[in-house]
């Protein structure tokens, strides 16, 4: 990594830490508490709660389903799976989705390494996942964005249900888990990453955050467009001049979504989606807000 990279990285990091101290207020700035696992207060069930929770002595004793609260864990260990395979390397508003997942990357482990979390990851670049030891504070965070994006580039798909998988087998502890993936995959070599989450939900919490471009939702009309898959090299020419064209386009896009946002949802994480036509700092600052709300009246 020369000297341009590593100044485009501080510029980076320093971006992102001022933004989300400005955007995210209060006293723990972590990017959100653990669920816990010493016992709590017992108080009535509500909808949404895990029933795994469930006081089955009070309920019996009340007649009304309650359930156990745990106290939050403040310290946690945090592991990054991250995609950068080659479908990232794809952008049409100012920035490549790899940008964007590599600005993820410097948010979440910001925000996760306040406090002296540690933070580790395992990154795939198309080949086989790298695992990199997690470090606590941001000096692990510091060091673990330079590693990530110092990766060399690989070829071909990444398999995200590998990705997941070795993420799970380094995550011993219980903390937090965050994938970072356009999930995008070759129809012809589906892998079951859905049911990856799900044994990875078991120990950790589990956020996916989903990196996109606008022009995977709706192509633009700008006439005869020259097409390049980035991971097989295979290339298609389209005109987006017809507009039925469009419309079948858009429909299959937003298929396509629904399908990752059910997997995402049956394995049981959290789910935040990126664009790189938005502001996603604030998007960020946002879910993270929005959980730490919905946290404090659980």
């Amino acid at each position: 990594m020369n000297a341009a990279d590593l100044r485009a990285l501080d510029r980076l990091q320093l971006t992102v830490a001022r933004r989300l101290d400005g955007l995210l207020h209060g006293d723990y700035l972590g990017l959100l508490p653990g669920a816990g696992s010493e016992p709590g207060e017992a108080r009535e069930y509500r909808a949404g709660d895990d029933v795994r929770r469930m006081d089955w002595p009070v309920t019996a004793r009340t007649t009304v389903p309650h359930v156990r609260t745990t106290i939050s864990d403040r310290e946690l260990e945090t592991w990054l799976a991250v995609d950068l395979s080659p479908s990232l390397d794809f952008g049409t508003v100012g920035m490549l989705k790899r940008e964007l997942a590599e600005g993820a990357v410097a948010a979440f482990s910001y925000l996760a390494g306040r406090g002296g979390n540690r933070i580790g990851a395992v990154v795939t670049e198309g080949g086989p996942a790298k695992a990199i030891p997690p470090r606590p504070g941001r000096g692990g965070a510091r060091s673990l964005l330079r590693t990530v994006t110092a990766l060399p580039r690989g070829e071909g798909a990444g398999d995200l249900a590998e990705l997941i998988d070795k993420t799970r087998r380094h995550a011993r502890r219980r903390g937090l888990a965050i994938v970072i993936s356009d999930f995008l995959e070759d129809e012809d070599r589906p892998s079951d990453w859905s049911r990856e989450l799900r044994r990875l939900a078991v120990r950790q919490q589990v956020l996916c955050v989903e990196v996109l471009d606008p022009a995977e939702l709706a192509l633009p009309d700008v006439g005869v467009l020259d097409l390049i898959d980035p991971e097989t090299g295979a290339t298609v020419e389209v005109q987006t001049g017809n507009a039925r064209f469009r419309a079948r386009y858009a429909e299959a896009a937003a298929e396509q979504r629904a399908r990752i946002a059910a997997g995402i949802r049956s394995g049981g994480a959290a789910h935040l989606r990126l664009s790189t036509g938005s502001d996603w700092l604030r998007d960020i600052a946002a879910f993270v807000a929005e959980r730490r709300h919905l946290a404090a009246y659980r």
